[in-house]
């Protein structure tokens, strides 16, 4: 089984100041089958990641790769950002890939775009039958990284009258998959003309979203 050395990574955070052309890494948007819209919000994984690069003094490459469920490359990348709207389907090796991607150390941060909630619960079961999704609480380490989030996830647009939640699939510990539910996260990293979004709700989205990509790369 390949194993991820995330410690590395962060490293490389640490030393961006000194030497920002050398220690750079990606992060990558998952693709997978089934039908759903994959390719959904263009333009948040750019805009969060000069964000993080910009406030955080990360040094992420500006464009995000892109990388299918079952490829040998998903071991490339430290944290990979799953969205879309529709129908989701992992074959049998898909779900096994993935899995030892995640319990070797990589980390899935899954968006719901509105409509994803019943296609992924399902096809997150092949990957762990023996895990289940549970609701993080508000003190979560994943809530106070560099910003805080006392009340849990900011809420960017209204769908069905609830909350924002976010969910964990916690394996052995560690959190392997964080799940951002009714709050369109991924739609507030978008740039600000398409859905004129206030901004300080597309600031806010962006903090979480940098408070979850660190906590990706540093949890241990």
């Amino acid at each position: 089984m390949k194993r991820l050395l995330l410690p590395i990574f962060f490293l490389c955070i640490l030393a961006t100041t000194a030497y920002p052309q050398t220690f750079g890494f990606k992060i990558a948007k998952l693709k997978y089958n089934g039908g759903g819209d994959w390719y959904a919000n263009k333009t948040a994984l750019p805009n969060l990641i000069q964000f993080c690069n910009q406030n955080l003094n990360m040094n992420i490459a500006p464009q995000e790769a892109v990388v299918e469920v079952g490829s040998p490359e998903l071991f490339s990348y430290p944290f990979v950002h799953m969205t879309g709207h529709g129908n989701i389907v992992f074959s049998d090796a898909e779900a096994q890939n993935l899995r030892n991607y995640l319990i070797s150390g990589g980390f899935l941060h899954i968006d719901d775009n509105y409509g994803l909630d019943k296609f992924i619960r399902k096809e997150m079961k092949k990957v762990f039958p023996e895990l289940e999704f549970v609701e993080l609480p508000f003190d979560h380490p994943i809530y106070r990284q560099k910003y805080t989030f006392a009340r849990g996830l900011p809420k960017v647009h209204e769908h069905d009258n609830k909350p924002a939640q976010g969910f964990g699939l916690i394996y052995k510990g560690r959190l392997v998959c964080y799940y951002t539910f009714e709050t369109d996260l991924g739609n507030g990293w978008e740039d600000q003309e398409i859905y004129n979004d206030p901004e300080p709700i597309r600031q806010q989205a962006l903090r979480m979203g940098a408070n979850i990509v660190t906590f990706a790369l540093t949890q241990e």
